[in-house]
């Protein structure tokens, strides 16, 4: 089955299946803050390893994994280099560690999160906000969309690199960066089309 354009949910009866949205946001919200406030080997490593086991305990699927780590490599890579060059391996394994693991994280929670319990959790807290003109479905339909925009984004990037790569292209930036535009601007369409079909966006 194709993937949905509004995200790709995979069904499970996993723990971070079963949580609620809430405490994911919640739990995510926390571990970027600890990341970036207690910056060190040691926070690094932990979050590396807590971003692993939640794949494993998710059953976030090895390509999928791949796919969201591909898109980010080769700006990973000269990330880490910078951060070598500047401060040491030590730093940029701390730097470039964290934003992995956080990647990893992200992946796990559009995995283990259908767009309609997002959309209805955030719809229930913007709920008293209704009275003040604010639209609680389509602002929680826009939070959804980006959370879940960044792990796609990055995996068609990957997708369409190895494509120019493929191609003994992979030297010339519009064989890659034309084709991204076009295929990113495609799934917002798509997405668009699928808002449309649901009746959220129509005045």
């Amino acid at each position: 089955m194709a993937a949905s354009p509004l995200g790709d949910y995979q069904p499970g009866t996993s723990v971070f299946h079963r949580l609620p949205v809430g405490a994911k946001l919640l739990g995510l919200l926390v571990l970027s803050i600890v990341a970036v406030t207690f910056r060190g080997v040691t926070t690094t490593s932990a979050l590396l390893a807590l971003a692993v086991l939640g794949c494993v305990v998710a059953g976030v699927r090895l390509g999928r994994a791949a796919r969201a780590l591909r898109g980010v490599l080769v700006a990973m890579t000269l990330l880490a280099a910078y951060q070598t060059w500047q401060r040491g391996a030590e730093h940029a394994f701390v730097v470039v560690g964290a934003l992995v693991a956080l990647l990893l994280l992200a992946t796990v929670f559009t995995t283990t999160t259908s767009v309609e319990r997002m959309v209805d959790a955030i719809t229930r807290w913007l709920g008293p906000f209704r009275r003040f003109g604010v639209n609680p479905e389509l602002v929680a339909l826009a939070f959804s969309l980006m959370i879940r925009g960044i792990p796609l984004t990055l995996a068609i990037a990957g997708e369409t690199r190895d494509a120019a790569r493929a191609r003994g292209l992979d030297r010339n930036p519009r064989a890659y960066l034309t084709p991204l535009v076009i295929r990113v601007v495609a799934h917002a369409r798509a997405t668009g089309d699928a808002l449309h079909a649901r009746g959220l966006g129509d005045d």
